[in-house]
């Protein structure tokens, strides 16, 4: 078993089991990586070394929906094979959320820091699964495939943390810490609610527009919790200014939406190239047909278009 990280700094103020953004922590003093590598650079992730854990660390644990190793299927690490930790548990509750058992109804076992760094390192992807998913092999000629040397399993050096709301998790800022120190790429998927110190190569922020909150009338109690916290946006300046790269993810679900995305670019004081629109759907069709309204849209304002490719190649399913 690879060992892990030796010593992690410690935090001047530990990190509660549930954060919210009335919750003022100590801001600045960890970057999420280098600041010189700029605003859109994504740096590559470096070969893993062994370490040894710190005891802090090794018994921290973290509850976990899921972890899996699939493609990128968002933003602009689309199509990288990529290692992903899925916290458990959310502060905010979308109606359009397709990870409710993160959210509205959490699931997961309670993990140690040191046993995900390990399976983040000895995760692997076939050369065929390296690539869109295809139909056309059959099983002799898979078989006959696996069997040749140069098809040998390829690491994996990307991982993404994400959620439910991954930053809400006592332990977060140290398993990030702990994954990069062992020279994982380290994306963090984040509605960026709450103000956290953590270390990353990637800030993946999806701030979550006024049509996102779920009906008052079914949930009374959660649809005010999530438009009190669903747009603190000095929060979010505060993630994207220590950030190395960033990229701002926006769920669109009609052209309604179109004025108060604008509203928060510029609120949030990120560059059009940063922004990657994303249309709401769970199927190919919805996505194709959102894409005939949102693709030209997104282009006269400079956005990237953000296709939800995990879908196009597995389907809306777990795991991918």
């Amino acid at each position: 078993m690879v060992k892990r990280v030796e010593r992690l700094k410690e935090r001047e103020h530990a990190v509660p089991a549930l954060l919210y953004p009335d919750i003022s922590l100590r801001k600045g003093a960890t970057a999420c990586a280098d600041n010189a590598a700029g605003p859109h650079h994504v740096s590559e992730p470096s070969t893993p070394t062994p370490r040894s854990a710190s005891p802090a660390t090794q018994n921290r644990q973290l509850r976990i929906a899921e972890t899996f190793t699939s493609l990128q299927g968002e933003g602009r690490l689309t199509g990288v094979p990529s290692f992903f930790i899925r916290t458990s548990g959310c502060n905010l509750r979308c109606w359009f959320c397709d990870t409710p058992y993160a959210s509205w109804n959490p699931e997961g076992d309670r993990l140690s820091i040191e046993s995900l760094v390990d399976a983040a390192i000895e995760s692997s992807i076939s050369p065929d699964a390296a690539g869109p998913p295809t139909n056309e092999s059959s099983d002799d000629a898979n078989s006959a495939h696996a069997a040749d040397p140069a098809n040998a399993p390829i690491p994996v050096r990307h991982v993404v943390l994400t959620g439910g709301e991954p930053l809400i998790a006592a332990g977060f800022p140290e398993l990030a810490a702990a994954l990069r120190e062992a020279g994982m790429h380290v994306t963090v998927e984040t509605a960026g609610t709450v103000d956290v110190d953590f270390p990353c190569d990637l800030l993946s922020l999806s701030p979550k527009l006024r049509a996102s909150r779920p009906d008052p009338k079914a949930h009374p109690k959660w649809s005010r919790r999530h438009e009190e916290r669903r747009m603190p946006v000095a929060t979010m300046r505060s993630l994207i200014e220590r950030s190395p790269a960033v990229q701002v993810k926006f769920v669109v679900d009609s052209p309604e939406e179109f004025g108060e995305i604008e509203e928060v670019v510029t609120d949030l004081r990120i560059d059009a190239a940063d922004v990657w629109i994303m249309p709401q759907g769970v199927s190919v069709e919805q996505l194709d047909d959102a894409a005939q309204w949102l693709t030209p849209w997104a282009s006269q304002q400079g956005y990237q278009y953000c296709d939800r490719m995990q879908i196009r190649w597995y389907g809306n399913r777990r795991g991918t």
